[in-house]
């Protein structure tokens, strides 16, 4: 229920709060094993996911009325300052030691993900869902393939820590549109975007799993670019009024938050 709450808040990890909680680790082998173990893993993925949805739920609607009233430049803020906050996380993780073109070239490479990603056009991805204004009605099949698509991106989210699931529905303009459809209880409309998100899941776990054991280094660096990248796409712009004492000091509340629940992970 925690890890599926905080999946909804943009900037936190769902995959950093797996760490936090010591069950990352069983995640990854339930996935990547599940067709050696099925028994087993499906017994875990089914409590795992039944607790993370009901956890969604709850935690949509309160995040959903904190983004509609007078609260919502701090709140922003103090996502911004939570991304922020799971930064050095990875930066140890990649384990630099010195400066080198490689240290450049992989977050340069998540860098540029990242603005791929942002001049994707708008509503690309949420035709037929809940809220989206793009494309009312009953979605065509290039919705729904749009919607697949969508959640195979996701799925980067759901396997990579550091990276927020939230934080890349921003990106892709499905954040609203989700979080309207998950606090009403409309889950059908979200059926082709869960089902790119479980099946991509499922292909990808292996591979970056492995990625990560056998380089870490790249991996790490990626996921950093990616995770600077999204900065610029969670900024909601200079603040005004009250906003200039309370926004800095929500960034700052945020940072301090993920950085320590992020040392605690190690």
């Amino acid at each position: 229920m925690w890890i599926g709450g905080t999946m909804t808040v943009p900037g936190v990890s769902g995959g950093s709060m797996a760490m936090i909680l010591g069950v990352y680790d069983r995640l990854i082998s339930s996935v990547s094993s599940f067709f050696k173990n099925p028994g087993k893993s499906m017994s875990f993925l089914v409590r795992f996911v039944l607790g993370a949805g009901v956890g969604m739920v709850l935690f949509s609607r309160f995040i959903s009325f904190l983004f509609t009233t007078r609260a919502d430049v701090p709140l922003r803020f103090f996502f911004l300052g939570a991304v922020a906050g799971g930064i050095p996380l990875i930066c140890r993780q990649a384990q630099v030691k010195k400066i080198t073109w490689q240290a450049l070239l992989w977050p340069l490479a998540g860098l540029l993900m990242v603005y791929g990603l942002a001049a994707l056009p708008e509503g690309l991805f949420t035709a037929g869902l809940p809220g989206a204004a793009s494309s009312p009605g009953v979605p065509s099949f290039r919705a729904l393939l749009f919607q697949f698509l969508g959640g195979c991106i996701l799925a980067v989210a759901l396997i990579l820590p550091g990276i927020s699931v939230s934080q890349m529905l921003l990106m892709l303009g499905l954040y609203e549109p989700v979080m309207e459809a998950v606090s009403s209880l409309r889950f059908a409309s979200l059926l082709p975007l869960g089902l790119g998100a479980v099946l991509c899941t499922l292909l990808v776990t292996r591979l970056l799993g492995s990625a990560m054991q056998r380089r870490p280094q790249p991996t790490y660096l990626l996921i950093l670019g990616f995770v600077l990248g999204s900065l610029g796409e969670l900024y909601p712009g200079l603040p005004e009024g009250w906003n200039l004492l309370f926004a800095p000091l929500a960034a700052v509340a945020g940072y301090q938050l993920l950085s320590r629940l992020s040392r605690r992970a190690e």
